[in-house]
């Protein structure tokens, strides 16, 4: 299990897999999980007040490590793992999880993801957050805000399958990957990649040269269905599609190919007008109820905003309620035999996959 930073829209999905069991919409009774991989950064608090820990001359300190650096965290010191991210550490724990701490030290050469090292048919290779040694202790780059570091400080991965290169970026920014390009210096080759999870969910907080230097033929932006940010932004949209591995043949462009969660996905929606319930019991005797005035039946539900981790109580008249049906999720599938590269999405009304390919260039 990798996690790529500390912000709740990136292990929500994580903390549901470690109670599979608890979660009615995963198809699993249990998932093990016998290693655990993170960023470093996490959400603490001091007298009250909520924040990365020790942030001093640039560097944020206070950084997770293994599993008994996340224990001591719990417990608390002069700082204590703070809120839904010191929930999600203490189930974590309950893993039995061998946990560790993911970087790339450009006094060192560059690292991999144990088990998937670069003699390994898979190799994963870890290319940030860049690590930096202060006083003989690890540290990270402060960005100056909370948002900017936890997001800066993300994972940067690339994973190798034959000729293949995919890079996962995490919620990177214009900062960090400004940063990262200054740490790799002469080996900024290892960013390029045939298909890039985009930064940040479409963000426009990105650097245009960042993205030059990967070059895509592919990119994928994941991002949410009511989210405040209006992602994907269409500049960075455009900027991928300037900065993507070109490909024309027969007139036609093959790459770079621009896929969004938010165009693949869709739904129906219906208006109810009846509620029936069959066999209802009241004082000893069975009915079979049919309620059509729907402006005086009211429906209560619980809803979970995008990112949000906690469901909130609503109540509204079924005249105001759309009924929401054939969803189409907006995945976008892809596979490679380490030459070829699939990328594929689903058709909004057969659920017949519509499949592009290309031929990786590495």
């Amino acid at each position: 299990m990798i996690c790529s930073h500390c912000d709740a829209d990136h292990y929500g999905g994580l903390w549901d897999l470690i109670n599979a069991a608890e979660n009615a919409e995963l198809d699993c009774t249990s998932v093990e999980i016998k290693k655990f991989y993170h960023a470093g950064a996490g959400w603490w608090t001091k007298d009250g007040q909520r924040s990365l820990g020790k942030i001093e001359n640039g560097y944020i300190k206070s950084l997770l490590d293994d599993r008994n650096s996340i224990i001591a965290g719990l417990e608390g010191g002069e700082y204590k793992l703070q809120g839904e991210w010191a929930k999600f550490m203490e189930c974590i724990k309950t893993t039995q999880a061998e946990c560790k701490r993911l970087y790339y030290n450009p006094k060192k050469d560059f690292g991999h993801l144990p088990g998937y090292e670069k003699e390994k048919p898979l190799s994963i290779k870890v290319l940030g957050p860049i690590e930096t040694t202060v006083q003989g202790q690890p540290a990270l780059k402060d960005f100056k805000s909370p948002s900017q570091n936890t997001n800066g400080n993300s994972l940067l991965l690339r994973l190798d399958y034959g000729r293949s290169r995919i890079l996962l970026t995490g919620d990177l920014n214009q900062k960090s990957q400004q940063h990262i390009l200054e740490a790799l210096a002469g080996s900024t080759q290892e960013l390029a990649a045939d298909v890039v999870k985009s930064c940040h969910h479409g963000s426009d907080d990105c650097s245009y040269s960042f993205l030059q230097y990967v070059q895509a033929a592919a990119t994928i932006i994941s991002s949410g269905d009511d989210e405040t940010h209006a992602h994907p932004r269409p500049n960075i949209v455009g900027a991928s599609g300037a900065t993507g591995f070109r490909k024309i043949s027969g007139d036609k462009l093959l790459t770079p190919m621009i896929y969004s969660t938010e165009i693949s996905r869709s739904l129906k929606i219906g208006n109810p007008y009846r509620v029936s319930y069959k066999d209802y019991q009241h004082q000893g005797n069975i009915f079979d109820l049919n309620l059509l005035d729907e402006k005086k039946i009211q429906v209560s539900y619980k809803q979970t905003k995008s990112g949000g981790l906690n469901a909130e109580d609503k109540t509204t008249s079924l005249s105001r309620l759309r009924v929401a049906d054939k969803f189409v999720y907006g995945l976008v599938n892809v596979r490679t035999d380490g030459n070829k590269i699939l990328c594929a999405v689903l058709n909004e009304g057969n659920s017949s996959w519509e499949i592009k390919s290309f031929e990786s260039r590495f």
